[in-house]
């Protein structure tokens, strides 16, 4: 059973616009299914093909002439001596759409795709299945707490229970689990961080010690909501710290952590200078930190930070699957410990939003969004607290109560 993703929207826009669209993001999102959708026709191929794989590599000049576009080749990472041969076939035709291409990682390969592709490749990244995708929900817009925003969301405002929320955090977004209720949670993310060390990680990476690593992606795991702190990591884990900055890069790059950034401009210099850590599947997350069921996560210590962690993925995932690689997301921590869950900007103004896993939001949960007009030269939009309410209320002024299904 295909689920439609929002990205395809995304797609057929970059498919006009350049030669080559390079779909990136975690191992078993749904890549290769997505672009299989969208080309129907177009020849594919895969690099996990050892016998293509070798073709590709000691024989990049005459690759395309047996393989010739439009074609899609997946797993293009293991290839990278391909990237200037398409970049020859792109400069020669003319022609938009020629090459698609998918990968599962980017530690090595933004170099030659930028020094090879610059000015002829769309990029989209393509994360789990959002809550919308689930759901069979059409509406595709970024997420923006706005009149504009809420007036068309509305209109299929169709959405989880209480009990669907948690288990969908639990369960995590990966298409097979979500499509398979049947799948066993444990061994599907078993497999799952196993293939990721083994292929990604160990492969294209050298991470020496691949107990520590798993170690470090628990200990990050744990985490979740909180500020990065590689000096804790590093002890907790028994490493040196460059080695846990090496190691939390190659968990951005692969798409399993996201870094979010604290807002700051010239004047907000008492704002924290530290990005929030977030994981962008809350399954792997709940895996690798053993809350086992729905029930014992949402009554858990970790709760909370599991609330505002799914809630930030969905945000992003918004955004991601309009094609948008700079995503406009921060949030707010100044010295005198003031907090803001999310900051979205959008041409010059900023709204904030809280995360709140509870049903009964109060005025002192946006309390700190009055710091924000004591910043000279911001300007501040409606925001509100995204919570497990079930209607769509004013809180304060412009600010309301925001339900999980109008994400």
């Amino acid at each position: 059973m295909y689920i439609k993703r929002h990205a395809e929207e995304a797609i057929s826009k970059l498919s006009k616009m350049f030669g080559a669209i390079l779909v990136t993001g975690p191992r078993q999102v749904g890549k290769t299914t997505m672009l299989k959708n969208v080309l129907k026709g177009i020849e594919y191929v895969t690099l996990d093909d050892p016998l293509l794989l070798a073709s590709a590599i000691e024989q990049s000049g005459t690759f395309f002439k047996d393989n010739p576009p439009p074609l899609f080749v997946d797993e293009i990472q293991y290839a990278p001596n391909l990237f200037p041969q398409i970049e020859i076939i792109i400069d020669r035709d003319k022609k938009k759409g020629q090459f698609y291409m998918s990968r599962s990682q980017q530690f090595h390969m933004m170099k030659n795709v930028s020094e090879s592709l610059a000015g002829r490749l769309g990029l989209l990244t393509l994360l789990g299945l959002s809550m919308r995708e689930k759901l069979g929900i059409d509406f595709t817009e970024s997420f923006l707490p706005t009149d504009d925003y809420f007036a068309i969301r509305r209109q299929d405002k169709k959405g989880p229970s209480y009990d669907d929320v948690w288990y969908n955090i639990h369960r995590g977004s990966m298409p097979e689990l979500y499509a398979n209720k049947d799948f066993d949670w444990q061994m599907f993310y078993g497999a799952y961080v196993r293939t990721y060390i083994e292929r990604d990680v160990r492969e294209l990476t050298q991470v020496g010690d691949e107990v520590k690593f798993l170690h470090f992606m628990t200990v990050a795991a744990s985490r979740i909501g909180q500020l990065l702190n590689l000096a804790s990591l590093s002890r907790d884990v028994g490493i040196s710290q460059p080695t846990a900055e090496r190691w939390m890069s190659i968990l951005v790059s692969s798409n399993i952590v996201y870094l979010l950034q604290p807002y700051s401009n010239n004047i907000t210099n008492r704002t924290v200078k530290t990005p929030k850590l977030y994981f962008l599947d809350t399954g792997l997350a709940a895996y690798l930190t053993k809350w086992n069921t729905p029930d014992v996560l949402k009554n858990g210590a970790m709760a909370g930070a599991f609330f505002e962690t799914f809630v930030i993925s969905e945000i992003i995932k918004s955004y991601y699957n309009k094609g948008i690689l700079e995503l406009p997301l921060y949030f707010y921590r100044d010295k005198n410990m003031n907090e803001i869950d999310l900051l979205i900007e959008d041409n010059g103004i900023l709204y904030p939003l809280e995360m709140k896993k509870h049903a009964d939001p109060q005025k002192k949960d946006i309390a700190a969004f009055n710091q924000l007009d004591k910043i000279p030269s911001v300007k501040r939009g409606p925001g509100g607290v995204i919570c497990l309410y079930d209607n769509l209320i004013t809180l304060k002024d412009n600010d309301r109560v925001i339900p999980v299904k109008y994400l």
